[in-house]
């Protein structure tokens, strides 16, 4: 790996990569990044659209997602790497550039929570996310990690924009599943739009069949049950 600079010590910093002599010099810790480093970022996308602001457990959806990239990124930062977030609401996404350290989650963990509140006073209309997926390709270089938080019910019109994100870079989805997905009653249920009433049952969300699909599409995916975020 090539040297690319020496910078001062941020919080999170891999303490291994310490420059001793820009160190002694300064009195304050330095440390050295490598040309390889820019390949070391990691996206986190939030999906705070309508879909995704509900849930029967102890946390919205949206709440869960955000709980879980967060970890992500801890970890990540943890490694050296650069986090950037996306936060994609019905009117478009919130954006945080790349960096690292604790300073850096802060920032994060401030902007997801003030896009959830934004989303959270939305009126609710259907977005595609096909076109913030488009532009996260601008985010990541080759070599880096996408990490998309949503439902079983928030791809619908993305392959295309999976599948070309997905050349180059790591990119995983991670699918937020509520209690009335995974453990529905058992009992039927009535709804109601003011003017008629349908009844029905619930049945258990079956995931093999979507991540066979993305798996097709070069994406990896994982369930994240109620009991992973609480």
């Amino acid at each position: 790996m090539d040297l690319r600079e020496i910078r001062a010590f941020a919080d999170g910093d891999d303490m291994r990569r310490i420059d001793p002599g820009a160190t002694a010099r300064t009195g304050q810790l330095h440390v050295r990044s490598f040309h390889e480093d820019r390949d070391d970022v990691t996206l986190l996308i939030a999906d705070f659209r309508h879909a995704m602001l509900w849930g029967t457990g102890a946390a919205l959806r949206s709440v869960r997602g955000a709980r879980w990239l967060a970890r992500i990124g801890w970890q990540a930062v943890a490694r050296g790497a650069s986090v950037a977030l996306m936060a994609v609401g019905d009117d478009g996404p919130m954006l945080l550039n790349a960096g690292t350290g604790a300073a850096q989650m802060q920032a994060l963990a401030t902007l997801m929570a003030q896009a959830h509140d934004a989303a959270l006073n939305r009126r609710a209309h259907w977005t595609d996310l096909a076109p913030a997926l488009a532009q996260a390709r601008r985010m990541v270089p080759p070599g880096g990690q996408v990490h998309l938080a949503t439902g079983p019910d928030g791809l619908a019109g993305t392959d295309a924009a999976l599948s070309q994100l997905a050349r180059g870079r790591q990119m995983r989805i991670h699918l937020i599943l509520d209690p009335a997905e995974t453990a529905p009653p058992t009992a039927a249920l009535s709804v109601s739009d003011g003017h008629a009433t349908r009844h029905g049952r619930l049945s258990v969300f079956d995931p093999v069949p979507l991540m066979a699909h993305l798996r097709g599409l070069g994406v990896e995916t994982e369930t994240v049950l109620p009991d992973d975020t609480g």
